[in-house]
């Protein structure tokens, strides 16, 4: 069955607005609503807090990176495949594929690295970060039907004694509907990172800067992207638009020809736990080859069947407005990771377009 592509960006537009689509909603929603169903999850134990370089509370003046969602191709095993898991996935360059797949991802050479700081501005040795995005031609590796074979562009790293993690790859596409990114995971440890069922401290994203991916979609192999990026800014895009990716705008430096160097400094809770990534591809522009996991109708049912909440302000109003806490239950969303599930009554979301 062929999807409407007009359709399909439609409800692609809705995922990728991810924790703040919902988030504005619910809390629209819990203004006027009368008994909501709530399911509150249960976990087994505390994400363990990751070293810091001093002492010092936990908390302090430095904003938290925003969170945002993890989109529908995250291979975390939220929607479908969970490449954490494998073999080879701690690694640095993340420009070919591993394991039993061979491919390679061609495009400008780009070095990204994150550092991760605690609210003190105290850097994080230790944490884990898997990190993900899509290639010069706007396919995702392991979902995008020109790549499902490939697990290119996807890698976990742990941090230094600075805080630092970097990654050796290539400056993704921009493809219909966003801005240019890469989607990060942050983790208390490896082993958190690579078990499949540890804790998520932080989901977010790197923004790279418009004067950047200009000169870069000039070259070989971007040419949809320099059309698409005439169609979206920071301030109109649907994850960076709200406050035009303030603590997500990585700098890059470089060239073409040398390659470039993007860097960016966030601050996380080290014990803030997330939920993993979107439960169907649903919203934002999809990429050139299509969105996997069936029909977007379908995509779109599923993603309104499991409701995540995960800031735990948003967790705290529900619970208030919803009075008494009826019976608990474990919840598991599809991909298998708990988290409050809302009864999908009272969330309407728009109807689909024909």
């Amino acid at each position: 069955m062929t999807s409407d592509p007009d359709n399909a960006a439609y409800v692609r537009l809705v995922h990728d607005k991810g924790l703040r689509f919902d988030r504005r909603r619910l809390l629209g929603m819990l203004g006027g609503a009368g008994a909501l169903a709530v399911v509150a999850a249960c976990t087994d134990s505390p994400a363990p807090t990751p070293t810091t370089s001093a002492s010092g509370s936990a908390t302090g003046a430095l904003a938290e990176v925003a969170s945002e969602t993890a989109g529908p191709y995250p291979a975390d095993g939220s929607n479908g495949p969970d490449v954490r898991t494998l073999d080879g996935i701690v690694r640095k360059d993340i420009r070919s594929s591993f394991g039993t797949a061979s491919g390679t991802a061609e495009g400008v050479p780009l070095e990204f690295s994150l550092v991760v700081q605690d609210r003190s501005g105290r850097p994080i040795a230790g944490a884990a970060v898997y990190a993900w995005h899509c290639d010069r031609a706007g396919n995702y590796s392991l979902y995008s039907t020109a790549v499902t074979a490939e697990n290119y562009l996807r890698g976990i790293q742990v941090s230094d004694a600075t805080g630092t993690v970097t990654f050796t790859s290539i400056y993704p596409a921009c493809y219909t509907g966003r801005w240019p990114h890469i989607h990060f995971e942050v983790y208390s440890s490896v082993a958190n990172a690579t078990s499949g069922d540890g804790p998520i401290v932080k989901t977010s994203q790197i923004a790279l800067p418009e004067d950047v991916s200009d000169v870069v979609y000039k070259t070989d192999g971007y040419s949809a992207s320099v059309t698409n990026m005439t169609q979206v800014s920071l301030a109109t895009d649907n994850v960076f638009g709200d406050d035009k990716a303030v603590t997500e705008l990585a700098t890059v430096t470089g060239s073409v020809s040398a390659g470039y160097q993007a860097t960016l400094t966030i601050s996380v809770d080290p014990s803030g736990e997330e939920q993993g990534g979107g439960a169907a591809p649903t919203g934002g522009g999809a990429p050139p080859s299509g969105m996997p996991g069936g029909t977007p109708r379908a995509a779109c049912r599923a993603g309104r069947a499991a409701l995540v909440v995960r800031h735990p302000a948003a967790l705290r109003a529900v619970r208030r407005r919803a009075g008494p806490r009826p019976e608990l239950s474990p919840a598991v969303p599809p991909g298998g990771s708990r988290g409050l599930q809302l009864s999908p009554a009272p969330y309407a979301r728009p109807a689909l377009r024909p």
